[in-house]
This record gives structure tokens, C-alpha cells and sequence, in this order.
């Protein structure tokens, strides 16, 4: 992830690798786009992964990787992921909010901010002599004993 400086707030908020996918795909006028995966590379402006030789890679699941929130949050679904020819379809998923404001975005992200970022960073420290797996109760493991 990349970080850049917000001017008009000086914080400093990530933008991931594949920022520019979303944009592609919010730009789009079409349902579906048909896209290569060296096209997809040019959009990014890097090298896809080497997981993404794996039809997993492209499930749109959103845990999955962070290319998947990219075009989840652009409002599309990766179908007829193509391994072998390296090739997809990206489809428009309707949902209330997106038939109503297609181009919906992120509060914040119009230049390429993400406001909540990291925002409880720094909000909770933990001593260096504590351990987190300890019972907090000594006496809970005498109970199995």
C-alpha cells in the first residue's frame, strides 16, 4: 500500500496498488467489461500476482485480497474467469444504493483518500510485559485440573 498526505486535513491514508481498477470500473458505461489479464495489468499499473493463476484468486469473495474490495467497492463481480486464456468478465452488480447513484463512492475517497483508515491507530497500547494468552483469571485453569 502506498500512503500519501491528505492537504486538506494532513493525515496520511492508504490508497492500495489497485486504486486505479476502481476508477475503471466506475468510469464504465457498460454492465459487463471483457478484459484481458495483461489489460487489467495496464489499468493497475503493475504485474497481477502469482496467485492469480488460480481461479480462487478471482472469487469475489471479500476477504479474499484487497483487488477484490477494489471492485466490490466499484459495484462489480468477476464471472467466466478464463485461467488457461487469461481472461474475465467484470459484471455490474445492481443494488438499491448503486441504481440510484451509479458512481456511489466512499465518503472522503474523491481524490483518492480513505478517511477511516487507520483511524484507532495509536487509540490502544499494550505494555511489552503483558501476555495476551495468559488467563486473566489464575485461578480459570484449575478448574480442568
Amino acid at each position: 500500500m502506498k500512503s500519501f498526505q491528505n492537504p486538506d486535513c494532513r493525515r496520511e491514508f492508504a490508497v492500495t496498488k489497485y486504486s486505479n481498477l476502481g476508477e475503471f470500473l466506475r468510469d464504465q458505461k457498460n454492465s459487463s467489461i471483457r478484459l484481458t489479464f495483461a489489460e487489467v495489468e495496464r489499468i493497475i499499473g503493475h504485474k497481477l500476482p502469482r496467485s492469480a493463476r488460480y481461479p480462487a484468486w478471482w472469487s469475489n469473495h471479500p476477504s479474499n485480497n484487497v483487488m477484490t474490495k477494489v471492485w466490490l467497492a466499484a459495484g462489480f463481480k468477476t464471472e467466466q474467469v478464463d485461467i488457461e486464456r487469461k481472461k474475465l468478465v467484470f459484471r455490474r452488480v445492481e443494488t438499491k444504493s448503486s441504481a440510484s447513484n451509479p458512481k456511489r463512492e466512499i465518503p472522503g475517497t474523491e481524490k483518492g483518500y480513505y478517511p477511516f483508515y487507520g483511524a484507532m491507530k495509536g487509540l490502544i497500547t499494550i505494555p511489552p510485559d503483558v501476555d495476551l494468552t495468559e488467563p486473566a483469571d489464575p485461578e480459570w485453569g484449575k478448574v480442568y485440573d
